[in-house]
């Protein structure tokens, strides 16, 4: 019996976390998350003590899964540090273009999170803070690799490097979700890249 629940809640939380993604946190109603999952208000909140535990794991749930993959590029130890960069770059241009709607792309939950609730949702905060700082120390590596095998030419150092690179992918969500389209996030990741390799 414990393997169709553990089912129903994977399915719940990915449901939930694409509603706060689209909504966020504040306007995401308790109707909307049952909507999505397809539960009752009770079985909403047996399973999940609230509306903040549930978004909270499906925050985390999201940065798992996004960090993950960003990871897997960023350690790929086949390609260049410059490449691996470029790659992590393409990779969101992707994510915004293929998912647009209505001339917008789906953003970042964990950005959106950032401006919406940290400041005052203590736990989002600190799920955020050690997502970053995960973020941060694989772009540092990256860069000091790139450094190394002399694919990445800039001077400064590389936690500000690291810095920069993450938050111009913060800022790509950003325009996209504005409307941006592919031509526009393209030119930030060329630029972006110009800045650590000439």
């Amino acid at each position: 019996m414990a393997r169709p629940r553990t089912f129903d809640e994977e399915r719940a939380l990915d449901a939930a976390m694409r509603t706060f993604w689209e909504k966020g946190y504040e306007a995401a109603s308790t109707q909307d998350l049952c909507d999505a999952t397809g539960l009752g208000r009770s079985s909403i909140y047996n399973t999940f003590k609230s509306k903040q535990d549930l978004f909270e794991r499906a925050l985390g749930r999201y940065l798992d899964s996004m960090t993950t993959a960003h990871l897997a590029i960023l350690e790929d130890s086949t390609r260049s540090g410059a490449d691996r960069i470029r790659a992590l770059l393409a990779l969101v241009v992707e994510d915004e273009t293929a998912n647009r709607t209505g001339g917008r792309g789906p953003g970042c939950l964990g950005v959106n999170t950032t401006v919406e609730a940290a400041a005052h949702e203590t736990r989002a905060a600190e799920m955020l803070e050690r997502d970053t700082t995960r973020r941060l120390s694989a772009l540092r590596t990256t860069i000091e690799e790139g450094r190394r095998d002399g694919s990445i030419a800039s001077a400064r150092q590389p936690i500000a490097l690291a810095r920069f690179v993450n938050a111009a992918i913060a800022g790509m969500r950003v325009s996209s979700q504005g409307g941006a389209d592919r031509a526009a996030l393209e030119s930030i990741a060329e630029i972006t890249l110009d800045a650590l390799t000439r």
